[in-house]
């Protein structure tokens, strides 16, 4: 039997490489969850009771494990920390994306743009 010899058809998909786009540095990062916001606490706290662990894993482990064994109103205070910063970054994120369109900041009349207002304006005259 003779051995099948590959198409040179197929390793022209691998040659074409896609670039990822640029990230503006400008943009606002998002907000870290709950449980991120628990974290950044909890590795403080370990490592002061732990200082010869330098284990990121082992942190990270232990930091999930103490998370899912907490109860619903002890990860309040993280919860309101993290909706706070998600309502903080919803404000810059909607700045940002002002600013990128070239529009003005949203005054929040209306969501009809000038062109609608003005076409009511000018249909509403039965004459």
């Amino acid at each position: 039997m003779k051995a099948r010899s590959r198409s040179s058809n197929g390793d022209s998909r691998l040659s074409v490489r896609k670039t990822k786009a640029e990230k503006d540095p400008n943009k606002p990062k998002r907000p870290p969850s709950a449980f991120f916001v628990f974290m950044e606490q909890f590795r403080k706290d370990y490592k002061e009771k732990h200082p010869n662990v330098k284990q990121v894993s082992v942190i990270g482990k232990a930091g999930g494990d103490k998370w899912k064994s907490m109860t619903d109103a002890d990860k309040a205070p993280f919860v309101t920390k993290a909706e706070k910063l998600k309502a903080e970054y919803t404000k810059k994120i909607d700045a940002y994306n002002n600013k990128q369109a070239g529009g003005p900041a949203t005054s929040g009349d209306s969501d009809k743009s000038k062109s609608e207002v003005n076409d009511e304006d000018e249909g509403s005259g039965d004459e």
